[in-house]
């Protein structure tokens, strides 16, 4: 079994310094990542997909339930298995409470091939209360996961007026970061929308956690 060496405090003051600095750069690179994420293209979406909820059917806009930016994770939860994903669920039991994000003009929703009945049959079992829909008897699988060569994975949309654009994906370890509001936020074309971020002109901004409440405190956005 591995030990760290033992060393005295002031040697262990010196040594963490050292990795802060490092740290720090990295915290640096990934905020310039996400300065060059948030002035991505995005291409708009000609389909008007129908999902299948506990609600009944529901178009692409009404997804977005009012918000702007629409946070989609793909599930592999598929039709005709009995097959559920650990990665899949690893992610989802880290899920919070998306008020944070709804405060953000975005919303989280997932997305699987599965049929209603089975998705509610998972949520069950597993205690999640997440918004879930079934893209079942659409392509919308095969036009934004498969035609990545991916199984799985993490889309942002954007929605201006009625028309619906994507932004962004990601898949494999690209959906490490991105597991709470601030990571799901950081993917989006608006981010945080804190004013120290470095976004394009016109981007909504606000002062440093200026926007953060208790989850039930947040005013209702529409």
């Amino acid at each position: 079994m591995h030990y760290p060496e033992s060393v005295s405090r002031d040697a262990w003051r010196a040594e963490r310094q050292a990795l802060l600095q490092q740290e720090k750069e990295a915290t640096r690179l990934l905020d310039a990542v996400a300065a060059r994420r948030r002035r991505l293209p995005m291409t708009p979406v000609r389909t008007d997909y129908v999902f299948g909820s506990m609600q009944g059917s529901l178009g692409f806009l009404e997804l977005f339930d009012g918000a702007d930016q629409l946070i989609v994770y793909h599930n592999m939860l598929a039709p005709g298995s009995d097959f559920i994903c650990p990665g899949c669920s690893r992610y989802s039991d880290h899920l919070g409470n998306l008020a944070h994000l709804r405060a953000r003009r975005s919303r989280f929703v997932m997305v699987s091939r599965a049929p209603v009945a089975r998705i509610e049959q998972v949520k069950a079992r597993m205690g999640w209360r997440f918004p879930w829909v079934s893209c079942e008897g659409t392509s919308f699988h095969e036009d934004f996961v498969a035609t990545e060569g991916e199984s799985f994975g993490l889309s942002v949309f954007m929605r201006r007026g009625d028309a619906v654009y994507q932004s962004y994906f990601t898949s494999g370890r690209g959906v490490e970061l991105p597991s709470n509001s601030f990571g799901l936020l950081d993917i989006t074309p608006w981010g945080r929308q804190e004013s120290w971020e470095d976004s394009p002109a016109g981007t909504p901004q606000e002062p440093a956690h200026g926007w953060v409440r208790l989850h039930d405190e947040y005013p209702r956005r529409d």
